[in-house]
């Protein structure tokens, strides 16, 4: 995990400084404010800034309900309730912001979460650094061939050794490719016979495996759902890196919040009105099977993977 000079004089400085103020602040979050957390090789996420906590979630939350829910619930129950009940706006009152440093190619199935404000470091205007990602030997794997997007069962050591220098071969090519365009590097004069090749092209030939940075800010809400789809087991596993990091950093944040969202999102399972009149069925002693449902025959897989008992 890497840090420009720049980046870490910004982060002490940072570190160093305290003031007083009428804002709510979380001690757990400042504890590890502006420090980058490392995710995958080259990787970090890191806490720049955030607004609200737990009782910024319940303040909203009893400006919509009126002054009656004070004297009903206790904040947690309240909290509890809004997650279970999928009340969402108040949980738009808070907000934060993450420098993350990640590998193009998550950058892209992350950008897809279009409900946060994202400043992207530029090619056009800066270098790249010579840094891209390769996987652990373990996570090379053959595809799936029941899911077009995922990955099945890992090669055997030996293979994964040969992918691995392969994938370095092509990454350090083209880099030293950039630089020779760039005229950094250039003993044919291919970039700089007449001036270093415009910065917004030198980049075109770079996989995507290499590393970018940007700025992403985000409310509470929106988050979740980010970390709802990319903490389960069937996202990509680098883009599942970094969503567990952040979602340990929204467990010192919002406490009260993050065990609702483990219990009411991320341990739950939404069951459509045909699979809950099957449930139904079975619970009043019918035996019901896969031809008699009335489901698909993917509806029906679902539903069992959902009643099974889980596995130890």
């Amino acid at each position: 995990m890497a840090l420009t000079q720049e980046q870490t004089r910004d982060i002490e400085v940072v570190r160093a400084r305290s003031a007083e103020t009428r804002r709510p602040t979380v001690a757990a979050l400042e504890a590890i404010l502006a420090q980058p957390i490392q995710v995958l090789d080259h990787g970090f996420i890191r806490v720049v800034d955030y607004m609200g906590d737990d009782a910024a979630v319940v303040q909203a939350a009893r400006v919509s309900y009126g002054h009656g829910t004070k004297h009903v619930r206790q904040d947690t129950g309240l909290i509890r309730y809004l997650m279970r009940h999928r009340h969402t706006t108040p949980l738009e009152m808070c907000e934060i912001k993450f420098h993350v440093k990640l590998p193009i190619f998550v950058a892209r199935q992350w950008i897809r979460h279009r409900t946060a404000n994202v400043n992207e470091y530029s090619a056009r205007y800066s270098i790249l650094d010579q840094e891209f990602y390769l996987p652990a030997p373990e996570q090379i794997a053959v595809q799936d061939t029941n899911n077009r997007q995922g990955r099945a069962g890992a090669v055997p050591p030996e293979q994964a050794a040969r992918i691995l220098a392969l994938l370095r071969q092509d990454a350090e090519t083209a880099y030293a490719h950039y630089q020779r365009l760039l005229g950094l590097d250039d003993p044919d004069h291919t970039g700089a016979e007449s001036g270093a090749l415009a910065r917004e092209l030198a980049r075109l030939n770079l996989p995507v495996s290499f590393y970018t940075q940007w700025y992403w800010k985000i409310d509470l809400h929106n988050l979740l759902h980010f970390l709802a789809l990319r903490t389960d087991a069937h996202a990509q596993y680098e883009i599942r890196a970094y969503a567990e990091a952040i979602l340990d950093v929204v467990r010192r944040w919002v406490p009260t919040v993050f065990e609702a969202f483990r219990d009411y999102r991320q341990g739950a399972v939404t069951l459509s009105a045909p699979a809950m009149a099957v449930v139904r069925r079975m619970l009043a002693g019918e035996t019901v099977d896969a031809a008699s449902s009335g489901l698909s025959v993917r509806e029906w897989q679902e539903l069992m993977t959902a009643l099974a008992p889980p596995q130890v």
